[in-house]
């Protein structure tokens, strides 16, 4: 079932349950894939419907940090318990040591030796963990093993 799928099943049964934030999340998340859709002017993958919520959990994430900083405590938690919905259609993050291992293996096959060759790099790691891994974790993981 693809990810569009359930997420029209599941905006059913919130609607039938009366649960208006996970209804108003899932509206947003389809809106933005139907926008992705559009805009690639072709249907979306696995891969593409995969990024477009976790791009949507990257805004929520910022947004909580955000009012974190302005004091805002309830608009954060409002943000946190959207993030939570949004997770549940996010495949589960990669642990450190798989993630790890995969970036000494890209940096092994192309090469890699400086800072130059890092973008060759977190290309080859982000086709590899097939979502399972932020970009920013993995610039960041990268950006250490060439800068050393």
């Amino acid at each position: 079932m693809s990810l569009e799928q359930r997420l029209t099943d599941d905006m059913k049964a919130a609607m039938k349950a009366g649960e208006k934030e996970t209804l108003g999340v899932i509206r947003r998340v389809l809106a933005a894939l139907k926008n992705a859709r559009i805009d690639k002017k072709a249907d979306l993958d696995e891969q593409d419907e995969i990024k477009v919520v976790r791009s949507i959990a990257k805004q929520h994430k910022e947004s909580i940090e955000q009012f974190r900083a302005a004091g805002r405590e309830d608009l954060a938690t409002k943000e946190e318990s959207e993030l939570a919905i949004l997770t549940v259609y996010l495949p589960p993050e990669m642990d450190e040591a798989q993630l790890d291992a995969i970036i000494d293996e890209a940096i092994a096959e192309t090469g890699a030796s400086s800072m130059k060759d890092m973008g060759t790099v977190i290309k080859a790691v982000m086709a590899r963990t097939a979502g399972q891994a932020e970009g920013g974790v993995v610039s960041a993981k990268v950006k250490a093993k060439l800068g050393s």
